[in-house]
């Protein structure tokens, strides 16, 4: 019974703060959190003081929101995934809309404590005012979140790499927030990257559009072994590695074609043999090192016996024992070996 007459202050609280027509009227969140403790203050024992009744309003309607907010992003996910389909611009509307319900809360709540709205944004007025250096490096990851977003240069779940560092870092973006970037290393290594400084790097996206990515290896062969036996042996060496592409039509980038199976060209006549360069994609950029290593062994493998040697820098040095010592056509002669 009890319950049935707080319920029924609260509506009555709701509809004073109301115009006719529906709109508020100035005032109208403190007007309705006022009747609202009054109702409270009058249903709850008379032992209890008034500040109680209003923490406790205030907590419940905090509690309200958070767990509102989570139920209604919840609900409306699947839609905004599907809306977007980017699922970095996905969770950044979604905590948007976490945070606009909060803040609702957060106005509601303190409307119970007797806080007005107008000193909540005096408040917040001067707090930012008197912030402002320490705030404008958040500000401006806010800002950069905003550009990283729409730029698309990298998604959640891609493999990047960013050069332009004395380490280079690669690893898997695992989250994109307003202020910073979230990248799991292939160390096993987490790493937080804040917005404003990703934007000035260069960063290489190896899973946009097109995760195949090509792979070069130079071999120097002599010159005395069979030279198209030797490209075809390498090329074989390099399609026995399962995670290499074999074969199919060609890999288009930009509007240049290039072959997807491995091909191994005529790179330099260089001065300690002929150097040979293979060319090669691979389906997935995770194990770049592994792919290579493996291409590297079969290439070991296939050559191993065969009239195919790897060159190596060396000196040939000739003494040609045609020429004597000069002698002189004119002149006394002298035996310099006896002076």
């Amino acid at each position: 019974m009890e319950s049935a007459r707080v319920a029924w202050g609260v509506t009555q609280a709701l509809q004073v703060g109301t115009q006719p027509n529906g709109t508020p009227e100035n005032g109208t969140i403190e007007n309705s959190t006022g009747e609202v403790v009054e109702t409270a203050t009058r249903v709850l024992p008379e032992w209890l003081p008034q500040w109680t009744v209003q923490v406790g309003l205030a907590l419940l309607v905090l509690g309200i929101a958070w767990y509102g907010s989570k139920l209604f992003v919840r609900l409306i996910g699947r839609r905004v995934a599907r809306r977007f389909r980017r699922p970095s611009v996905t969770r950044a509307v979604l905590r948007t809309i976490r945070v606009v319900v909060m803040f609702f809360g957060v106005l509601t709540a303190a409307a119970i404590l007797g806080v007005g709205l107008s000193n909540i944004l005096l408040s917040v007025t001067v707090l930012t005012a008197a912030t402002a250096v320490v705030i404008s490096p958040i500000l401006g990851s806010i800002i950069s979140g905003l550009f990283v977003l729409s730029d698309q240069s990298y998604e959640i779940g891609d493999m990047i790499e960013l050069t332009d560092t004395d380490d280079t870092i690669r690893g898997f973006v695992e989250d994109i927030t307003f202020q910073y970037t979230k990248i799991f290393t292939l160390d096993n290594t987490f790493l937080v990257i804040p917005n404003g400084t990703i934007r000035d790097r260069d960063v290489i996206n190896y899973s946009a559009e097109d995760p195949r990515t090509r792979l070069s290896l130079d071999i120097l062969v002599t010159y005395e072994g069979d030279l198209a036996q030797a490209r075809d042996l390498i090329e074989r060496a390099a399609r026995d590695v399962d995670t290499v592409i074999r074969g199919g039509p060609d890999i288009r980038i930009g509007s240049a074609r290039y072959p997807a199976a491995p091909t191994c060209y005529i790179n330099e006549y260089a001065d300690s043999g002929v150097l040979l360069t293979l060319r090669y994609w691979v389906r997935e950029p995770y194990k770049l090192l592994t792919v290579r290593s493996a291409v590297q062994e079969n290439v070991w493998e296939r050559l191993d016996g065969t009239d195919v040697e790897f060159a190596y820098p060396h000196t040939k040095v000739v003494f040609d024992d045609s020429n004597g010592p000069s002698t002189p056509r004119d002149g006394p002669q002298f035996d310099y070996r006896r002076r």
